[in-house]
């Protein structure tokens, strides 16, 4: 028979970092899980992965055991490392702060595709697109 599922708990953590300590702590503690054990699972799971943000999908189950899914980085780290810049613009409409090809748009959707909510590449790359737009960023 299956667990019951408590609850579901997204949480994004830099690769091979996650410590018990603040936002992890904090997060799953009032659920009463071992949080040394999930930073454990989820930096072995995570070490090719150091320094980027890596989002978690986590289950916590009735008897306080756990799973979770690790999916690919926020669409805004992968265009902020495409570009070179280490943050978008506070005014995205008036001042850009880096630029995109369509090649490095195409290739960011391509890697998002399985996490995001469309068909087509082209719906992919249409959603990468706009959020380049809002950063701040120029797309040519």
């Amino acid at each position: 028979m299956a667990k019951k599922v408590k609850t579901l708990v997204k949480l994004q953590i830099k690769g091979g970092e996650a410590t018990p300590a603040p936002p992890v702590g904090t997060a799953l503690g009032p659920h009463g899980i071992q949080i040394a054990e999930f930073c454990k699972q989820f930096n072995d799971r995570t070490k090719d992965r150091r320094g980027e943000v890596v989002p978690a999908l986590m289950t916590i189950y009735e008897d306080r055991s756990f799973d979770f899914i690790l999916k690919t980085a926020p669409v805004p780290e992968m265009l902020k490392k495409a570009a070179g810049i280490q943050k978008g613009s506070g005014k995205p409409l008036a001042e850009k702060v880096g630029t995109v090809t369509k090649a490095q748009i195409r290739e960011i959707a391509e890697k998002k595709m399985p996490d995001l909510n469309c068909h087509t590449i082209e719906s992919a790359m249409s959603q990468v697109e706009g959020t380049a737009r809002q950063m701040g960023l120029t797309v040519v």
